[in-house]
């Protein structure tokens, strides 16, 4: 007859295998879960708690070999940070910052935070909240901000949109751009480039140059005369758009950034991003240069000055709040004689009233 002492050790082995083999297959159902599952497993504080004392019991070894969600490390400092808030006397501290914040009272407050700090990351936005008397982690602070679609990572940089930039600028911004005009001349029919400046916030534009041969020193010539203090076009402007095209030398580009003037270069193919010149170009074409034919390059240039005269004191520009730009008068009266001045043999009119 079998021993007490032998049954007990074969039904203890026969225990111990048994649950080996259970500890076994859960490690490998526990793995192969993990693996399913995409992304980071969120836990509450109770669940925390809870892996946090069975951790401690069964020692890091073995959690190296169970451990599937949660670093071995990762649950022992749990566990420390457990034992240590027992002898933690600051919750006992009558000093406390008003009553505890509810879940969704926190969960606002930390969104507050990051819309109107749109640069702030979350540790920053856990050292706000620390200085308010309130601890939360980072990972919770993330996670806030993830549910309602909130990048929470550092740099959550707002997207300024170019119409924005141009409008927070618009008083600090001058684009350029070329056009053409076809002029006769004793020798033959001949292509002039017409250099043009517009300041965005005011529309006053500026001719810098006319020329059929627009080269590097042309070029130079022209940033020094747009930059030349007490009188230079680009007096008080900080941003200069202009397009890829190479007669924008690294010369002319360097004379411009030498006056502390920031060039922007929009992408090739891209009009709509240099729209103010593109719309002056339009303009003029359309208004003045396409209905007339010109003879030799002085009758280009008195085009040129008369069509400006016009643009900034006799147009109205809708853009604008469909206003004179730049009045020759204070404020047109109300009665007197309708007038009409006429420019450009009748092909530019200004209808005014003729002051008493």
């Amino acid at each position: 007859m079998m021993k007490t002492e032998e049954a007990l050790a074969m039904i203890g082995g026969h225990v111990d295998e048994e649950l080996l083999l259970r500890n076994e297959y859960l490690a490998a159902e526990n793995e192969i879960l993990r693996r399913k599952i995409q992304g980071r497993i969120e836990l509450s504080n109770t669940e925390r708690i809870r892996l946090a004392k069975i951790g401690q019991k069964i020692g890091i070894k073995a959690l190296r070999d169970v451990a599937m969600i949660v670093k071995p490390e990762t649950i022992l400092a749990w566990y420390r940070k457990l034992v240590a808030s027992k002898f933690d006397s600051s919750k006992k501290r009558k000093n406390k910052v008003g009553r505890p914040l509810t879940e969704n009272e926190l969960e606002a407050l930390v969104l507050k935070i990051s819309r109107e700090n749109l640069s702030w990351g979350y540790d920053r936005i856990v050292g706000a909240l620390a200085n308010l008397g309130y601890k939360i982690s980072d990972q919770t602070v993330g996670n806030i901000l993830k549910r309602h679609g909130i990048s929470p990572t550092p740099g959550r940089q707002p997207q300024i949109s170019w119409a924005d930039f141009i409008e927070m600028h618009q008083d600090v911004i001058t684009a350029c751009d070329f056009f053409t005009a076809e002029v006769f001349t004793p020798t033959g029919l001949i292509t002039f480039y017409v250099l043009f400046f517009i300041q965005i916030g005011t529309r006053k534009v500026h001719i810098a140059g006319v020329t059929p041969h627009p080269n590097e020193e042309w070029m130079k010539q022209i940033a020094r005369n747009l930059t030349m203090d007490g009188w230079g076009f680009l007096q008080g402007q900080q941003y200069l758009i202009f397009d890829r095209d190479t007669k924008f030398c690294a010369s002319f580009r360097e004379l411009i950034r030498n006056y502390g003037i920031k060039g922007i270069r929009p992408p090739p193919m891209s009009p709509n991003l240099n729209a103010y010149a593109e719309r002056f170009v339009r303009t003029i074409k359309e208004e003045c240069l396409s209905r007339l034919i010109l003879f030799g390059e002085n009758t280009l240039r008195r085009v040129l000055r008369t069509f400006l005269t016009h643009y900034h004191e006799e147009r109205n520009h809708q853009g604008k709040g469909n206003i004179l730009l730049f009045p020759p008068l204070p404020s047109s009266p109300s009665t007197g004689i309708i007038k009409c001045r006429e420019r450009l043999g009748g092909l530019l009119k200004f209808y005014h009233r003729q002051a008493a």
